[in-house]
Parts: structure tokens; sequence; C-alpha cells
């Protein structure tokens, strides 16, 4: 699933910390503290990628669950 929150811009696009919000997203989602974390199942693994500027910077964030 993708954009499950509605995705950066239902959160009113904040310059700057839009990557920050896809990481805690991501994290919140594979701890299943989210009310569409069902959506997912038993997912380990969540990506985030994000780019800022006109391809100034680039981030990609691989999150795994530990147990």
């Amino acid at each position: 699933p993708v954009n499950l929150s509605g995705g950066l811009k239902a959160k009113g696009h904040p310059v700057g910390a839009t990557g920050v919000a896809q990481v805690i997203s991501l994290a919140k989602v594979l701890a299943g503290e989210t009310s569409w974390a069902d959506e997912v199942g038993d997912a380990a693994v969540g990506v985030a990628h994000n780019a800022g500027g006109t391809v100034a910077s680039a981030t990609v964030h691989v999150l795994e669950v530990v147990e």
C-alpha cells in the first residue's frame, strides 16, 4: 500500500519536514500504531524516499522490524 495516511500533501506539505513525516509514519505503521496498520499485514520492512528542492538532495530510508 502507498500513502495510507493521504500522503504528504494531506499533511500540508511541510517544506523541510516531509522526510521526517514519512519516516515517522512508516515507523508507526510497522509498529502497528496506526488505524490503517491492518492494511500492511505483518510487514517487517518499509521504505521511504524523499527528494528536496529541484533534485538538490535525495534520501532513502529502509526501516526493519527487529524482534
